[in-house]
């Protein structure tokens, strides 16, 4: 159960809403589950209005469906969803890396370099877990970094989505390894200023992500076709 701290303030909603957010991403709740409003006003000790209000604020993002008559449910992202946002993301994040090269200075690179050894250090324990949320402030970072209001708009939409997959990629064997090894090229771009091998080193790692997405699926497809066929 969430934490049980009442909510207070003058934009009620836009906590519950933040929270909320947290929950998906956190994946408290689910791809497909139904929010319960009763629990989580009694838990957070709201009333139902507000948690409401929150609700339409995430549905207006994507990140929940409003079902007439039955309630509120966390969105999915499908098969086909994966396959047409992954290529979709790495020419934006692919951009954020080009700029923020750009305008890196020595402490921005040196915050880089603090979030990347985060990244080895999860990779080296084996936690997929610690890794998938250090590799989200890396890209949040370099996303921040490349300083572009109409650029960071776009992603940061898209990038919710993104979450919603929650690294389900790094579940494929060695990619962890992999990912990390993608990550070396990119700070290395980084370090040498080179702001299109930095580009492209962004753009083909977030093409590898599918490229394990897609591998994770044809496993789950054979795995379900022994089933059937016994």
């Amino acid at each position: 159960m969430p934490d049980p701290i009442p909510l207070r303030g003058s934009s009620l909603h836009d906590g519950v809403a933040a929270r909320l957010r947290a929950m998906i991403f956190d994946a408290e709740l689910g791809a497909g589950d139904w929010v319960d409003e009763k629990a989580l006003a009694a838990a957070w000790q709201i009333s139902r209005t507000p948690l409401r209000e929150a609700l339409k604020v995430l549905a207006s993002e994507g990140l929940v469906e409003l079902v007439p008559h039955r309630g509120c449910r966390v969105a999915a992202i499908g098969d086909d969803d994966a396959d047409d946002l992954f290529p979709v993301m790495a020419l934006l994040e692919g951009r954020c890396a080009f700029e923020a090269v750009r305008n890196a200075d020595e402490a921005a690179l040196a915050a880089l370099r603090h979030l990347h050894a985060e990244l080895e250090r999860h990779a080296a324990a084996g936690d997929s877990d610690g890794y998938y949320r250090a590799n989200h402030d890396f890209h949040s970072r370099v996303q921040a970094l490349a300083d572009n209001r109409w650029l960071d708009r776009v992603t940061g939409d898209l990038r919710r989505f993104m979450r919603l997959l929650r690294g389900r990629q790094l579940q494929w064997p060695g990619r962890l390894q992999s990912s990390l090894n993608e990550h070396r090229v990119l700070m290395d771009a980084f370090e040498q200023r080179d702001a299109a091998r930095a580009e492209r080193a962004m753009h083909d790692h977030l093409l590898a992500q599918l490229a394990a997405l897609k591998k994770l699926r044809g496993r789950r497809s054979a795995a379900q076709g022994k089933r059937h066929a016994r």
